[in-house]
């Protein structure tokens, strides 16, 4: 459970960083923790030009919550009154206003192109999230481990178990590495 909570605690402080207008930026698949009620902008990039983007969710991509190419935007209808995008393809920056727990999951800029033998051609693109929609929000960055069951003294005991081994072996490397000098010292005289 520990090495869980570690995980996702590197995952979020790497993975994400919110400025202040509530606007989330990525490395291109952090996970994004927020609070119900909050907005957050999905930033869609590609480094080359593309015909199409879907901004899908799912593990599997299933629904499409946006649609957009040369000529013409959709919104998925669940999101009509909450979503707005801004910029040109490939880059595009979705806004999701007023969000519920129901929008929690992962959201993928997925980019198509048609080929030379005129066939679609699907990419992801930076700016792919994992989206954690929750009640309250203790801090802006951390993720918060479940800590009812008890799993801080087990945390803690492990942490001080391995630095004790590892000063076990430390102290054990220095007095063989002494142990190792002074015998080279007495062959030399």
């Amino acid at each position: 459970m520990s090495a869980v909570c570690l995980f996702i605690l590197i995952l979020c402080l790497y993975g994400t960083a919110r400025t202040a207008a509530g606007k989330v930026e990525t490395d291109g698949h952090g996970v994004v923790r927020i609070n119900v009620g909050e907005q957050v902008t999905i930033q869609c990039r590609s480094a080359s030009n593309q015909d199409m983007l879907y901004l899908k969710k799912g593990l599997n991509e299933e629904e499409d919550i946006y649609f957009t190419d040369s000529y013409k935007s959709t919104i998925n209808q669940k999101f009509t009154d909450r979503l707005q995008f801004h910029g040109k393809l490939p880059n595009v920056d979705i806004l999701i206003k007023n969000l519920t727990l129901n929008d929690t999951g992962p959201y993928w800029c997925v980019y198509k192109m048609t080929d030379k033998n005129y066939e679609l051609k699907a990419t992801k693109g930076s700016g792919s999230v994992l989206l954690v929609v929750t009640e309250n929000r203790l801090s802006p960055t951390v993720p918060q481990c479940d800590q009812s069951q008890g799993d801080l003294p087990l945390i803690l005991a492990s942490v001080v178990i391995c630095a004790g081994v590892l000063i076990v072996i430390l102290v054990a490397s220095l007095i063989c590495i002494i142990i190792k000098n002074k015998r080279n010292k007495a062959r030399r005289r």
